[in-house]
């Protein structure tokens, strides 16, 4: 793939922010919604400046050469839960988010310094093409009923009686929001294959636009009519609003809960974090694997995947010092870069501070909020399935008629489409993690059995 902006290439500054904002956007959305589902009063705007700071700590540990975003990461959100249930008040369980966050940096940073002295060898052992590349698949796959789920709905809620109950419900007609995904979708796609050079580097930000402009026809025209399924678009969240706003930083509220901590907490949320961060481990390797195919050189060896995994986990435990949540690369971002073509880490870093900068300043934070889903959710068919078809690409050189490779791929694309999950206790393994570690145990047992069955022929020719 010929890249319009190679790594170490720099836009000019206004083309610079107009590609960082694009950056943003594909990555805001998922970023803001961790701290909503966890709850406990943690702000989105914190969580935002979080993801900001962490970027800049994984791109100084990478040496600017991996264009990639860190953003609040979904496999948490269960310990993230556990550490506030196992809270004896939420600041304590404040203070259990750094600490957790600071039990996942741990593990990154021990197999930072395992690598640091072994190599990295050994990952090409266990996690081969026909490993990796039906992984990086299931990264965007397992996303696609988020994508569908959230095209078919708005944003405005109404209140329906139910057996004599209020109930909560979507106003907006399903096929309007639809349309209203699709002409995103629709317009990000023409953008991208069709426009010149400088429409083709930001088809993200036209394709948001468009469909947004259409659900604020729509949802004007159900206001005036009083017809709620026209109604897309939440506006009121742009009501009582400042201009600039101060996070709640976690660190903030976690230093009065210092005091309510004891050993016991402190091990269960270890054991709520730690299992995790050995997971998203994998996931890390797969981003890394897969932004590599993209930009045409090997992260793994340069400047290494000691230094991807330390950028990573620090970057994840100074993020949620700010925000709570801890970091992870996103996808969404890789898919970003290889869509428009443009790997500049300038970009990466105009982004994070952009992200930091924007976090104080509300009516930004609200304009994102009030993206309907449907909007995001056309948007994002598109940024999933290139995740998916970038895994596919990896296993065009993968020899298929080889049963060992056939199985492995087999064992991980099922277990990851059909969303095998474990769950232990408040830990649930992810079915993008299960099928990876279904398709390492797969590749290691047929790789000794191939072995030891042609050193079997071997014996018995002579």
């Amino acid at each position: 793939m010929k890249l319009y902006y190679d790594v170490k290439d720099k836009p000019k500054f206004p083309q610079l922010v107009v590609y960082a904002v694009q950056q943003l956007l594909a990555i805001m959305a998922a970023t803001l919604v961790v701290p909503i589902i966890v709850g406990n009063g943690m702000q989105p705007s914190a969580a935002l400046f979080g993801a900001g700071i962490g970027t800049l700590v994984y791109v100084l540990f990478t040496k600017a050469k991996s264009p990639v975003f860190l953003g609040s990461s979904f496999a948490f959100i269960g310990s993230m839960c556990a550490a506030f249930a196992g809270a004896v008040s939420a600041q304590a369980g404040y203070a259990g988010l750094i600490i957790g966050a600071a039990f996942a940096a741990l593990v990154y940073v021990v197999i930072a310094l395992v690598v640091k002295f072994v190599g990295v060898g050994w990952i090409d052992k266990i996690m081969p093409k026909q490993v990796i590349g039906p992984t990086v698949a299931i990264i965007g796959l397992s996303l696609a009923g988020n994508a569908i789920g959230d095209l078919q709905k708005g944003d405005v809620m109404r209140e329906v009686l139910v057996d004599g109950k209020a109930v909560s419900e979507i106003a907006a007609n399903p096929l309007i929001a639809v349309l209203c995904g699709i002409v995103a979708l629709a317009v990000t796609m023409l953008c991208s294959t069709y426009g010149k050079k400088s429409i083709k580097l930001i088809p993200f930000i036209v394709g948001i636009l468009s469909g947004y402009a259409l659900a604020a026809i729509f949802t004007v025209i159900g206001i005036k009519t009083g017809n709620d399924s026209l109604q897309i678009i939440d506006f009121s969240v742009f009501s009582s609003m400042s201009v600039f706003e101060l996070p709640d930083f976690t660190i903030r509220t976690a230093i009065k809960g210092i005091k309510e901590i004891d050993g016991a907490y402190i091990g269960s949320v270890a054991v709520a974090y730690l299992p995790v961060a050995l997971v998203v481990f994998a996931e890390h390797i797969a981003d890394h694997k897969n932004i590599s195919s993209i930009i045409e050189k090997d992260l793994l060896k340069d400047p290494g995947l000691d230094r991807t995994l330390a950028g990573d986990g620090i970057g994840s435990f100074v993020g949620a010092i700010f925000g709570g949540c801890p970091n992870t690369t996103y996808g969404e971002s890789v898919a970003c870069v290889a869509i428009t073509r443009n790997a500049s880490v300038y970009t990466i870093i105009t982004a994070a501070c952009g992200a930091m900068l924007i976090s104080f300043f509300s009516p930004f934070v609200a304009f994102v909020d009030s993206i309907p889903a449907c909007v995001m959710g056309g948007v994002c068919m598109a940024l999933y399935g290139f995740i998916a078809v970038s895994g596919l690409k990896m296993i065009q050189s993968v020899d298929l008629e080889d049963n060992k490779n056939l199985f492995t791929v087999s064992v991980i694309l099922i277990a990851g489409i059909g969303g095998l999950t474990l769950s232990f206790g408040k830990i649930t393994i992810t079915a993008v993690a299960c099928a990876l570690i279904l398709g390492i145990l797969t590749n290691l047992m047929l790789s000794k059995g191939k072995k030891d069955s042609a050193e079997a022929d071997s014996a018995e020719a002579k």
